[in-house]
């Protein structure tokens, strides 16, 4: 599935359009694209197919709800090339001899690959994906949370996570999303995956949020703050409007890798 996303913009801008509205037909998004109803119809049935788009007749809508996220190996897919991107961007940013917290998402998992070659780090985590990598890396301390491990990606959630992590202070939390909406808020699906998310942007002195064009307007259930919680925000293409301006206004650096 990854090189559906990879050397493709469009198929991304055509999910991202589809995430906005809900759904659409055939005929607006090629108009909205300036692409042939071929292609369009091309591209949402490989989109269809990697289980992120669902077709009906004459268009395609989000087949997620508000309450559930795509399975990890559809999010490990979605914009590859864009994450990896992401990552080196705050790869390049995170100095060496620093601690951070790393928290559950593809695009963490991404950064915590970007950071092998990092000299001195301490990292607490509540992904074991996360640990896994970068306890390959010996010039850097793991520390992982215990609680609930949640089989489908690997996260650790729960009170006895939100217990462990309040214990530490950081220089960096370096996070994931499901969704920004349009009203600024950053939003996921598990209710407890989000009290942990919370705490770690209480611990840490600087909080980084890396997420990719995907995020930006895509809906979830359970609200994890305003965008004036985070410092700065890393991404691969430049956000659609609202955004621009809500970053403004919430005084965060953007950063378009």
């Amino acid at each position: 599935m990854t090189e559906l996303y990879n050397s493709n913009p469009r198929q991304l801008k055509l999910l991202q359009e589809v995430q906005r509205r809900s759904s659409a037909t055939v005929e607006e998004l090629a108009a909205f694209l300036g692409v042939t109803l071929q292609t369009v119809r091309r591209d949402v049935q490989r989109l269809s197919e990697a289980g992120v788009l669902t077709r009906f007749h004459g268009g395609v809508r989000v087949p997620n709800s508000t309450t559930e996220n795509l399975a990890h190996q559809q999010r490990e897919a979605l914009n590859a090339d864009g994450k990896t991107r992401i990552a080196q961007a705050v790869a390049a940013q995170v100095p060496h001899n620093c601690s951070l917290i790393l928290n559950i998402g593809t695009t963490t998992e991404a950064i915590a690959r970007a950071l092998m070659q990092h000299r001195g780090l301490r990292i607490i985590t509540n992904n074991l994906n996360v640990a896994a990598t970068l306890s390959s890396n010996p010039d850097c301390e793991v520390i992982v949370a215990g609680g609930v491990v949640r089989g489908r990606d690997r996260g650790i959630i729960g009170e006895a996570a939100v217990d462990f992590i309040r214990q530490f202070r950081v220089d960096i939390a370096l996070i994931g999303i499901s969704g920004i909406e349009s009203d600024g808020s950053l939003r996921d699906y598990d209710f407890r995956e989000v009290k942990v998310a919370q705490t770690i942007m209480d611990q840490a002195r600087e909080v980084w949020m890396a997420a990719d064009l995907s995020k930006f307007g895509r809906p979830a259930m359970v609200e994890v703050g305003p965008l004036s919680r985070i410092d700065r925000l890393f991404t691969d293409a430049p956000p659609p409007d609202p955004f621009p301006r809500l970053l403004q206004e919430a005084h965060v650096h953007c950063t378009v890798a």
